[in-house]
């Protein structure tokens, strides 16, 4: 049992464990930290997709229906009214001591709305910029500038705001937030769960690279696909395996049904343990941002799931996500162009990693990118508020 004079900290997000994104994963660690501290946790969150259980977390998951879209996610700007107009009053009706938001900034809005009407600080948990994100793909301009003024406001109205890069939190300090009341937490994975298995997926004898998560159009995923196309030429056994969804699947379906549709497999959304499987047996994991498009500062948690199982990582894209690649030998950092990415495919194909680079890239991964160190680092940030 928790102490009486425990904090009650409420977490407001349209996903949680067990949905299948990195923000389930990052904010089920931050509950983790919270309750190690001695925290009444409470999550105000969604019902789950069909057929995925939620694990046991020490914490009261309190779940109330959302509007999902066909890939069974909360993504699109309907959908997140239909989790943040609910939201409003069940916060409201909530006890808290401090309130943490997840994003989008129209969460963050109804977090600081009610916060201000209950007189309780609140921190928002800055994954990304939101506006920024937008920016790089084809969004009117007048609902990035709307989203910017939301976006701004509640940042500037924190008590704190966690970042999870220190690019982040330079965006963050673009709306006027003070640098103290910044924390960069940094991102991560649970590297029990993404680690070697001694079970790789079934490939059918093909060998492989991966693509898992989300499939935007910030990030371009589609020169994977036309680079799969020329490497077939050459490698007509070899597989480009997506595993995730996401506002981009739909083009990249329609281009490998063009290009190469026996060299292209989509597998859909799968369940950590699943991809960490899938992953293992990869002679590659890909990962890209679209350059220049406003979101060269992101740091795909799926380069450290690729490294965490050993997997070395082929970074498409400039900026911050390659430099993490590079400068820690963790794979592959190269243009986003199709002739640059077979070319990597190509010899990773051709060349097997050894025991001792897959040993660095995991023991990098644990040193630098682990999920619960980030967790009890943001709940050491969301308790400090309260003192």
């Amino acid at each position: 049992m928790k102490p009486t004079t425990a904090r009650r900290v409420v977490v407001a997000s349209r996903v949680f464990v067990p949905d299948v994104a990195a923000a389930a994963f990052r904010l089920r660690a931050l509950v983790n930290g919270l309750d190690s501290r001695g925290a009444d946790v409470q999550v105000l969150t969604t019902t789950p997709p069909r057929g995925l259980v939620a694990p046991a977390v020490p914490a009261r998951v309190r779940r109330w229906p959302v509007l999902r879209d066909a890939g069974g996610n909360v993504r699109g700007y309907v959908q997140y009214l239909s989790y943040d107009i609910p939201a409003f009053f069940r916060l409201l009706l909530t006890d808290a001591d401090v309130v943490v938001s997840e994003p989008p900034p129209t969460t963050g809005a109804v977090v600081a709305l009610t916060s201000w009407l209950r007189r309780r600080p609140y921190v928002y948990y800055a994954a990304d910029v939101w506006s920024e994100a937008l920016a790089a793909m084809t969004v009117p301009t007048p609902v990035i500038s709307a989203m910017r003024a939301v976006e701004g406001r509640v940042l500037r109205h924190a008590a704190a705001v966690i970042a999870v890069s220190d690019t982040v939190g330079e965006q963050v300090q673009g709306f006027g937030v003070p640098a103290e009341r910044i924390t960069v937490v940094g991102n991560g994975v649970d590297t029990d769960v993404f680690a070697p298995t001694d079970a790789p997926a079934d490939a059918g004898g093909n060998p492989y690279v991966v693509y898992t998560g989300t499939m935007s159009e910030w990030q371009g995923a589609d020169v994977f696909v036309e680079a799969m196309a020329i490497v077939a030429r050459r490698h007509p056994d070899a597989r480009l395996r997506f595993f995730g969804q996401g506002s981009d699947e739909a083009h990249l379906r329609q281009l490998a049904g063009r290009l190469c549709p026996e060299n292209v497999v989509f597998g859909g959304v799968v369940p950590p343990a699943e991809a960490a499987a899938w992953i293992s047996g990869a002679s590659a994991a890909l990962v890209s941002i679209k350059p220049d498009q406003g979101y060269d500062f992101a740091k795909p948690t799926k380069i450290y799931a690729a490294a965490a199982c050993g997997t070395p990582v082929i970074f498409a894209g400039k900026g911050a996500g390659a430099a993490v690649v590079a400068d820690n030998e963790l794979g592959d950092a190269v243009e986003h162009t199709p002739e640059a990415v077979a070319a990597a495919i190509e010899e990773r194909l051709t060349a097997d990693s050894t025991a001792v680079e897959r040993e660095h890239r995991m023991a990098w991964v644990r040193d630098n990118a682990s999920l619960a160190a980030s967790g009890e680092l943001a709940a050491d940030t969301v308790l400090a508020v309260l003192r």
